[in-house]
């Protein structure tokens, strides 16, 4: 892969979405390019929003440090910005399934880690070592 695919991360200030930001640090196809949480977090650099609540053992990465942190419910504003969002927004699972299901009109592929789509029919379920071929869907 010759150009890394950019990432959002909605719901990145908490701590499912600090995980993935630590995980995909120097990941060799994904580049984090856009951090999305909170109105009350959106305009601040992502080493503001989060602040002393950084719960990782590692430190946070350089390169999402001076991002500019989004406002999550600008869905349109964020899936221009990105190829997909991994979803670890902090809400009620209606709020969730709304959230993502708005990113997903916009055609931007939403990975979420939260059961608010779990059986919802047209939502791929995907275990890479069982089901890698469910990944053509998205």
């Amino acid at each position: 892969m010759s150009e890394k695919l950019r990432v959002g991360i909605l719901g990145g200030t908490g701590m499912v979405g600090q995980r993935f930001i630590a995980l995909l640090e120097n990941h060799p196809w994904f580049e984090v390019t856009t951090i999305a949480a909170s109105p009350r977090s959106a305009g601040k650099t992502y080493e503001e929003a989060v602040g002393d609540r950084w719960k990782m053992t590692t430190p946070m990465p350089e390169a999402v440090k001076n991002i500019v942190v989004m406002n999550v419910n600008e869905v349109e504003k964020v899936a221009a910005e990105v190829d997909f969002v991994f979803s670890a927004v902090d809400m009620s699972k209606d709020e969730i399934k709304k959230i993502e299901e708005d990113y997903a009109k916009t055609e931007t592929p939403v990975v979420s880690n939260n059961s608010a789509h779990r059986w919802t029919p047209d939502v791929p379920m995907v275990v890479p070592e069982i089901n890698p071929d469910h990944m053509n869907v998205i």
